[in-house]
């Protein structure tokens, strides 16, 4: 017997929703969704436990964690600044400085990196002035970072600055009206309103970050225990000599739970925020 509720919603969505409309959403579920089921399917669950204790999987899902989540203070650190100068300039300015922001979104992920490489590689614009200080930054940790950094700060960015332009601005003023200085008005008025879209843009900076591999790639390598993220370490599995496929998938459905789990513990976070 079917559920009276259940009957009573699928009716009222049928008749909110024309045909025309339900099935293509359907059809946008199953791409989301068949891949990341299939590769549940194609999981070899007895060798699960072996790679899982593996130490070169450890190391590339720790360094994973600590860089995404370096990467995502940077990115809460520079981009609320970013997005409170776009949302408060008009003109062209305004576009300019919006469309820079959002250009790591469309660019391929390789030419970030090499954009990257060019500017603080050997011969790069700042990479043999940095050299000469005796700071090496490609290839190593801290390149991991700067890639992930790049390619997720527009995400927070584009959070934030729309969550700016729908504020309510009669409470700042309210606030100045009274005397209170900018900074003030900032920490006490702006930031608390804008939590809930800070968070979001904060989750969206993580797992991107977490899934970032193009640039990392090109611009920090690929050295176990120093630059091999989760991603790069499937890409190793995947075309390594003498490793099965099945490897490569484990690490995958590893790095899929792992930005599930962020999703749904800070997703609870925003609510909890938002309420």
């Amino acid at each position: 017997m079917r559920d009276p509720e259940a009957v009573a919603l699928a009716r009222t969505v049928r008749s909110r929703l024309p045909l025309g409309v339900i099935v293509p959403a359907v059809i946008g579920i199953a791409i989301l969704v068949l891949p990341l089921a299939a590769l549940v399917l194609r999981v070899d669950w007895s060798s699960v436990p072996a790679t899982l204790a593996d130490p070169a999987t450890r190391s590339a899902l720790g360094l994973s964690l600590l860089t995404a989540s370096i990467a995502t203070v940077l990115c809460v650190i520079l981009g609320v600044p970013l997005a409170l100068l776009i949302a408060r300039t008009r003109g062209p300015l305004a576009t300019v400085l919006r469309a820079l922001t959002t250009l790591p979104l469309v660019l391929p992920p390789l030419v970030g990196g090499l954009a990257l490489l060019t500017l603080l590689g050997r011969g790069g614009l700042l990479g043999d002035w940095l050299l000469e200080l005796g700071v090496r930054v490609p290839f190593t940790t801290p390149a991991v970072i700067i890639a992930q950094t790049f390619v997720a700060l527009p995400f927070l960015v584009i959070a934030v600055e729309g969550a700016l332009r729908g504020l309510d601005a009669e409470m700042e003023r309210v606030a100045e009206s009274l005397g209170a200085t900018p900074w003030t008005v900032l920490r006490r008025i702006t930031l608390p309103l804008l939590a809930p879209s800070l968070a979001a843009g904060a989750i969206l900076c993580f797992t991107r970050a977490l899934g970032e591999f193009g640039a990392t790639a090109l611009f920090a390598g690929n050295a176990e225990g120093s630059t091999r993220t989760m991603p790069l370490a499937i890409y190793t599995a995947f075309n390594g000599a003498g490793v099965t496929q099945d490897v490569a998938i484990t690490l995958s459905l590893v790095l899929v739970l792992v930005a599930i789990v962020a999703l749904l513990c800070m997703r609870s976070r925003v609510t909890g925020v938002a309420r």
